[in-house]
């Protein structure tokens, strides 16, 4: 297959303000191509894009909510009317949410993680594969969380996660199927050093009051925070990407310590017994 990572190629890169998307746009236009930031965050935005142009980087951002089918349609048109094409698509914008039983979440905390962790990662098929079709190659990166492959918890969190991978695996098959010159990455993050701790900062005010805010929930947030500060340089994962699109491989991760998990989960459901989550 074509080498989608190349000079004059165009990425487009959601939640790539920070963290892990950020990483993604340095990587890619240290490879010399073309790339659109999208992210929620606008002064962040910004200031990241103005540090990539300084270092010569092409970039185009545009504030963009994934949870937001227009929006992410407009970050779409934004990107052909500037570019002409795109060829790698990564959904990496996400979001931690509260980390309490589902059945204390409340429906603004459920819509607003599952509205960007899923629906995110649909808006951006929906929108953009049409386009990757008709290029001569093309890749899709999912960003998950390795709480996509084991029996997690961490609330509403791990099930979205989960529903990221299995998108992520529909989407290859499907691909496959057509026949279509376009690859399909699922990158499950284990810690790396991001901002997703404090994604409330971006939580809308639509979602309402959280229910997430006693000392359990402060205390698992404290924990996670901890597990980030000490987690992996995004940059030594956006090589992982860029590494796996190269190479076509499907499921990345970023670590082994959860290996044993993953394969307890899947013992699990071979011997129809319940799963023990992991919870250091």
């Amino acid at each position: 297959m074509t080498d989608v990572v190349a000079p004059g190629r165009v990425a487009v890169v959601t939640g790539a303000a920070s963290g892990i998307g950020l990483a993604l746009s340095e990587r890619f236009a240290a490879e010399g191509m073309r790339v659109v930031m999208a992210d929620v965050e606008e002064p962040a935005l910004a200031a990241a894009a103005d540090a990539l142009r300084q270092h010569g980087a092409d970039v185009l951002p545009v504030v963009t909510d994934v949870a937001d089918e227009a929006s992410v349609e407009a970050l779409r048109d934004a990107a052909l009317t500037t570019y002409g094409a795109v060829h790698v698509l990564c959904n990496n914008a996400g979001v931690g949410g509260p980390h309490g039983p589902v059945w204390t979440a409340s429906r603004g905390d459920l819509e607003w993680v599952m509205g960007v962790n899923v629906w995110g990662v649909l808006h951006g098929i929906r929108a953009f594969v049409p386009v990757l079709l008709e290029q001569d190659a093309g890749h899709v990166v999912n960003t998950a969380s390795i709480f996509g492959l084991f029996a997690g918890t961490l609330g509403i969190y791990g099930p979205s996660k989960h529903t990221v991978v299995a998108l992520s695996e529909a989407l290859h098959s499907q691909l496959r199927e057509a026949g279509a010159p376009v690859g399909v990455t699922v990158l499950c993050p284990s810690a790396v050093r991001t901002n997703i701790a404090t994604s409330d900062r971006n939580r809308p005010a639509t979602a309402g009051p959280s229910a997430g805010s006693g000392p359990a929930e402060q205390a698992s947030v404290e924990h996670m925070a901890g597990l980030v500060d000490a987690g992996r340089p995004p940059a030594e994962v956006a090589g992982l990407v860029v590494d796996a699109i190269r190479s076509q491989r499907f499921y990345v991760l970023t670590d082994t310590r959860r290996e044993p998990a993953i394969l307890a989960r899947a013992r699990a459901i071979v011997d129809g017994s319940a799963p023990l989550p992991p919870l250091g």
